[in-house]
């Protein structure tokens, strides 16, 4: 014999009900002996709560209660169920004439989304031609008087039970209401939340069903909410100790009362989808071989009541009195964390009992408050609980890490005496991206990236496509996917939470956002809790730089090309360094001087481990580098050769913006400060390559007359040494161990042939890095 459960989804109107019905027929011809349970259908219970409330008020209630009976009547109709609406209707009237209710009151008027259940189902079923019964659990389930959340009486219900089931021939099916019962004295009890499962959990118990199969409107038990985690998997089977582990700690279809019932006896309960019947569910027993399952849960609905009284510090009893007082008023405290500093003690409780918490406690400890030994007692209630089962604390590190690199402080965490339960509360606004940081690590599904570029020019484009071209190679190799769910140009950003496609350009011009501001995008990413966050700056602009601090500040990583963060003012400089350390935040920009070269990286490396660098000298300068190898290494005007480096695409379209030298002063400025010197741009001594009397002029104009530029530089080729070639070089150098600033050089020099400077081809770069421990033998890049 198997006990069926549909839960209230399951058995709404239209395709609901039609699927349970069709699921109970098919078992019925397939000469299964089953008894079911059903709960209140569709939202029945919380339509008869707002009656409820509406009637308390003493507004007319006619309009919903009438709404209420078309809708328990559509599937339908019985004489017999007017009796039910006629008792139902003359207890609300009561509650308006009286504008309040008791719990007994309450249990009686709710008590009707069961039997209504449970007699249209069997009505229905009768209508198919299948031999059904109605059962009222009334007569079943005895419970003591605490009404709303009624304990059991074991032996007596067992008794009756039994009793009842006794001559029941098994080719009858008995649709039985879930959630009620009643007292000794025979008035309506209700059995509180996941009432109707633990219903049909007794009745397994006590007829030794074979099988506990719960009809519900999911797939199973999930790793995480799939709601609130888009990879959740679902958990294909639990043993009945895990399962119990994720009741207790929030695990929305079980309760803990469900289970224990089946431990008892060892019957297997199966959490199946009655909109699925393909889907074969979560299978839970005693023997299930799938072991170290792990799950993701949130309790809601609770409240941080936090105490603190420092002039309580090493006095005896106050923990004893705290939750004396708090167990006076029956409430229930469900995790605490305690600081030994001074004395404050933090614990979660329901929302709805959080006032009452606060008030007993100020009570209880009127004179400290007045005597200031207790400084204060505060209630937080936008929180949330996320409890982690079958993960112990060893293993947690990493995702605590990666919560807190997110900004998420936890306000309070826990974990129980095994060690196989972490409770985590955080603000209810971080759930949803907490809960998927966590599940990312916990479950090893692969790490989501959410990057913001701005600026979509040549190397923006070019970095646009590249990640979209090798975002499938990057999840296939390191489990990490990259997410672009923002490009901004100079006027338009185009944001798209679940990734922006190929098509990025005509879509920026179609649907993107005019005048927009990097807040725009902080605050998209806020809205839908996008995690491990980066903003990529592109753009050459000094007015863009002064978003990284904002940036930071809202969990985003930085990376730059743009030059101008690292070589603005050194306040800025220093400031920014403070944000990244003070947010956990890195600021990447390899490219600002070696453009491909792991330059930056490796002065870190030799920096940070104690090495004293005492000079770097290079060719900082691709453009450049192209330039003077050609002209060096030909016979051709320089004009010629300059021509040739615009029409390749090596300078800027105004070439002087490479010639003037300060794109090379800039990134000598960026190696200066990273070795800790405290130099600014003026601080730049710099060669400017452009003869004085062609820098003003038009663009245009200069183009024209770039051979007004080669007697002097063939003067310059010529006059060198034998087997010498020009390079555009930067030197930084100095006493760096004593002073704080270095001397810094941007010129044009004559370098032997054979040396690493003058060996160099085509639009290479080179750096050499000259270190007190290896004297004149530098680290070449």
């Amino acid at each position: 014999m198997k006990i069926l459960k549909f839960g209230g989804k399951s058995l709404a109107n239209g395709k609901g009900l039609n699927q349970a019905l069709d699921i109970i027929q098919k078992k019925v011809k397939q000469n299964e002996n089953i008894k079911i349970v059903v709960s209140a259908r569709g939202n029945t219970t919380t339509d008869l709560e707002e009656i409820l409330h509406i009637a308390k008020s003493k507004k007319d209630f006619r309009y919903a209660f009438e709404t209420f009976k078309q809708y328990q009547l559509e599937p339908f109709y019985s004489a017999e169920f007017e009796k039910n609406f006629k008792d139902l209707f003359e207890l609300f009237k009561g509650v308006s004439f009286l504008g309040d209710y008791s719990e007994k009151i309450k249990d009686e008027i709710l008590a009707h989304g069961e039997l209504f259940s449970a007699k249209t189902l069997t009505k229905l079923l009768a209508k198919e031609g299948i031999n059904a019964s109605f059962v009222d659990s009334r007569q079943l389930i005895v419970t003591d008087d605490n009404f709303g959340s009624a304990n059991t009486l074991e032996e007596l219900s067992r008794e009756r039970v039994v009793h009842y089931f006794k001559d029941k021939p098994t080719d009858e099916v008995q649709v039985i209401t879930g959630f009620i019962a009643s007292n000794q004295e025979g008035c309506t009890t209700t059995l509180g939340k996941n009432g109707s499962n633990y219903t049909a959990s007794l009745l397994a118990n006590y007829l030794g069903a074979e099988e506990f199969q719960n009809y519900t409107h999911v797939d199973g038990i999930f790793t995480a909410n799939p709601q609130l985690v888009s990879d959740a998997k679902k958990i294909e089977g639990l043993t009945f100790t895990e399962a119990n582990e994720l009741a207790n700690f929030g695990a929305s279809i079980l309760h803990s009362k469900t289970i224990v019932p089946l431990i008892e006896k060892q019957i297997p309960l199966r959490i199946l989808n009655t909109f699925n019947e393909s889907n074969r569910g979560t299978y839970i027993s005693s023997d299930c071989n799938k072991k170290g399952i792990k799950s993701i849960n949130v309790i809601d609905d609770v409240s941080l009541v936090n105490f603190e009284g420092r002039g309580l510090l090493g006095k005896v009893g106050v923990d004893a009195r705290i939750f004396k007082a708090l167990s006076n008023e029956n409430i229930s405290v469900s995790i605490i964390s305690q600081g030994s500093s001074e004395r404050g003690i933090g614990f979660i409780v329901k929302s709805e009992q959080a006032l009452k918490a606060k008030q007993a406690l100020e009570k209880e400890f009127e004179i400290d408050i007045q005597n200031k030994d207790v400084n204060s007692i505060e209630v937080k209630r936008e929180v949330t609980i996320i409890s982690t089962s079958g993960q112990d604390l060893k293993g947690f590190h990493k995702a605590f890490n990666v919560i807190s690199k997110n900004g998420i402080k936890p306000l309070l965490i826990n974990n129980t005496l095994t060690g196989n339960n972490i409770c985590l509360v955080v603000e209810r606004k971080d759930l949803k991206k907490t809960v998927n940081l966590i599940h990312q690590q916990v479950f090893g599904v692969s790490k989501k990236i959410n990057i913001a570029i701005f600026g979509k020019g040549l190397v923006g484009g070019t970095l646009i496509d590249q990640i979209l071209e090798s975002s499938e190679n990057i999840l296939e190799r390191r489990n990490v996917e990259l997410n672009l769910f923002a490009v901004g140009g100079s006027s338009k950003v185009l944001l798209d939470k679940d990734g922006i496609s190929h098509n990025w350009k005509e879509s920026i011009e179609k649907k993107g956002i005019e005048n927009y501001s990097v807040q725009d995008v902080i605050q998209f990413a806020k809205e839908h809790h996008l995690e491990n966050l980066i903003a990529v700056d592109n753009t050459a602009s000094e007015i863009f730089v002064e978003n990284y601090i904002q940036l930071v500040e809202n969990g985003f990583d930085l990376v730059s090309s743009n030059k101008v963060g690292n070589t603005i003012s050194y306040d800025f400089y220093t400031e920014l360094r403070q944000k990244l350390k003070e947010f956990n935040k890195q600021y990447l920009y390899e490219t600002n001087v070696g453009a491909g070269l792991p330059l930056i990286d490796t002065i870190k490396l030799l920096h940070h481990s104690g090495e004293d660098i005492v000079r770097i000298r290079g060719v900082f300068s691709g453009s450049l580098s192209y330039l003077f190898n050609k002209f060096s290494s030909e016979d051709k005007p320089f004009s010629e050769v300059l021509q040739e480096a615009i029409d390749k695409g090596f300078t800027e379209p105004d070439p002087r913006e490479d010639l003037c030298g300060n794109d090379v002063a800039r990134k000598l400025l960026i190696l200066a400060r990273e070795l800790d010197l405290n130099n600014e741009i003026s601080d730049v001594e710099i060669q400017n390559l452009i003869p004085e009397k062609l820098r003003e002029i038009t663009p245009e104009a200069f183009l024209e007359n770039l051979d007004q530029m080669n007697a002097e530089y063939q003067d310059l080729k010529e006059s060198q040494k034998e087997n010498h070639v020009l390079r555009y070089t930067g030197d930084l150098y100095g006493d760096l161990s004593t002073s704080k600033e270095a001397r810094l050089q941007v010129k044009l020099v004559s370098a032997p042939s054979n040396s690493p400077l003058g060996s160099l081809k085509g639009s290479d770069s080179i750096f050499e890095i000259y270190t007190k421990s290896y004297g004149k033998n530098p680290l070449v890049i």
